[in-house]
């Protein structure tokens, strides 16, 4: 590619703390400012988090959709897109997936949308109005991002997308920045949680039902139940913040688990806090290719994951973790178990998972993908 650097712009519900988001930010701050530079549009606003760009080539736009049907916004975006001209409108996951349209009645020669995992509302992307939009708007993107090979099926099974529009790629993750601390576990800032004795396992993630941190409870309890050596020996963390913040917090003192549980709320230090963990579980009910997974197997941890959307294309079961049933409590508690048994398997899953993600999920390889996609758009 020849000339000046060619203008995305990335279109989003909001740009806040998330997976999606966070995906997104990695990948602007590393494309080559002399090939691309960046708008970052939100359909909605966006929060504290566009802190995290530290690519000086983006701007950041604001649409501010009302709740519920807003037509006029998919005006103000159509003047938006002809005063920017960008030369490619990225779109990602169904809240922007009409963005796409617009973009090719503005006038956008190239159009790409990212599926990044399916909504809360239709965990297994059957939602026929749902699936009716995506066919209505298929003629009008030209290629197709899915971010696991689960997603790459459903869209040429279920959505009819041409297997020549879609370009698979997984996420990256900063290996520097999520990497095992040096001399073993690090402390939590919280005193007095935990010692060296105890087993520390811990989830990230907004609360909400998709994340389905209740089942998470539901199996520390069990466990905690199983003996009086258990209880003693685990502690857990869930770190983040959401609607179900309240039900998780009420769950947790119904157990009788308060006292080994610390619901840490929305935090930024993310990477220290996965470093102060023993095991990582995700607890979700549906998942594209999880960034914490990604995170904590950087950091050196095993992963206990449900057996859902892209998961399995992370976590190798019995190599770097464990995967067990959505919404089974007493299968993740007997998988969590099965590291408080052998305490050596905790190190031998976790260097496992640290090697697998260098080798295959490394922050270079998935910016040279995108860029192959764009440059492949734009000659």
């Amino acid at each position: 590619m020849n000339g000046s650097p060619r203008l995305i712009a990335h279109v989003i519900h909001r740009l806040d703390f998330g997976g999606l988001e966070n995906g997104l930010v990695n990948l602007i701050n590393r494309i080559p400012q002399e090939r691309y530079h960046h708008a970052i549009i939100c359909m909605t606003d966006y929060s504290d988090f566009a802190k995290r760009i530290t690519n000086p080539a983006v701007s950041l736009h604001a649409l501010h959709k009302k709740d519920g049907k807003d037509p006029s916004v998919y005006l103000r975006l159509w003047r938006m897109l002809r005063q920017l001209k960008p030369h490619i409108v990225h779109t990602r996951n169904l809240s922007a997936l009409e963005a796409g349209v617009v973009a090719w009645f503005a006038g956008v020669p190239g159009r790409v949308h990212g599926e990044h995992g399916r909504d809360s509302y239709d965990i297994d992307g059957s939602n026929k109005k749902y699936l009716l939009l995506r066919r209505l708007c298929q003629p009008f993107i030209q290629r197709y991002i899915p971010l696991s090979r689960d997603l790459e099926t459903w869209l040429m099974g279920a959505v009819k997308i041409p297997k020549s529009k879609i370009r698979q790629i997984y996420n990256g993750v900063d290996s520097e920045r999520f990497c095992a601390p040096d001399g073993g576990r690090a402390s939590l800032p919280l005193d007095g949680f935990a010692g060296a004795d105890q087993l520390v396992l811990g989830t990230v993630g907004r609360i909400q039902e998709v994340k389905d941190q209740l089942t998470l409870v539901r199996a520390v309890a069990s466990l905690a139940s199983r003996s009086d050596e258990y209880r003693q020996r685990l502690r857990l963390m869930i770190v983040g913040d959401g609607p179900m913040f309240k039900e998780v917090e009420t769950l947790v003192h119904e157990k009788g688990v308060a006292d080994i549980t610390w619901l840490s709320g929305a935090r930024d230090d993310i990477p220290e806090l996965l470093q102060a963990l023993d095991l990582f579980v995700l607890p979700s009910k549906a998942e594209g290719i999880s960034n914490t997974i990604l995170e904590a197997m950087a950091t050196g941890l095993p992963v206990i994951a449900t057996d859902v959307g892209g998961n399995p294309e992370l976590v190798v079961a019995g190599e770097t973790g464990s995967l067990v049933p959505a919404q089974d409590s007493e299968a993740m508690a007997t998988a969590i178990e099965a590291y408080l048994k052998t305490v050596e398997k905790l190190n031998q899953h976790g260097q496992a998972g640290r090697l697998r993600v260098e080798k295959k999920f490394s922050m270079d390889a998935m910016v040279n993908a995108y860029l192959a996609v764009y440059d492949e758009i734009s000659s």
